[in-house]
């Protein structure tokens, strides 16, 4: 049965419903959470627990579950992970396979059309994820 994600209240729950998340490598549940969440509210839900493979899973799950249905919304979520403490610290740690794995996303991105981005927003915002 699958798991319905509803909106975490706070960023404790948050937390804990990521870590469950990535404990099983759960991306469809993740892409679910995400969908559920303001993009505008994750740095505040992520406080100060961002670690890469928290990172990466939400890169997977924008990739194979959101990119192609909603890729203003992966964009959205991109650009406010960005903005979440220790956003640096991770991006610095992926390895080089990691890195790949965002710069496929983008590339999805690149490909994509949205009203909720321009080729220029979306280059901008590649810099700061450092690709």
């Amino acid at each position: 049965e699958k798991l319905r994600v509803p909106e975490p209240p706070n960023a404790y729950d948050f937390g804990q419903i990521v870590n469950a998340l990535n404990t099983n490598k759960d991306k469809a549940a993740c892409a679910d959470l995400l969908t559920a969440t303001d993009p505008k509210t994750l740095p505040v839900l992520i406080s100060n627990k961002l670690e890469g493979e928290i990172l990466l899973i939400f890169i997977q799950s924008l990739e194979h579950y959101i990119a192609g249905k909603d890729p203003g919304l992966a964009y959205q979520h991109l650009f406010y992970l960005s903005k979440a403490k220790r956003f640096k610290v991770v991006l610095a740690l992926l390895s080089k396979n990691e890195k790949e794995e965002v710069q496929h996303l983008f590339d999805l991105l690149t490909e994509s059309q949205s009203d909720q981005y321009s080729l220029e927003d979306l280059e901008s915002l590649k810099k700061v994820y450092e690709l």
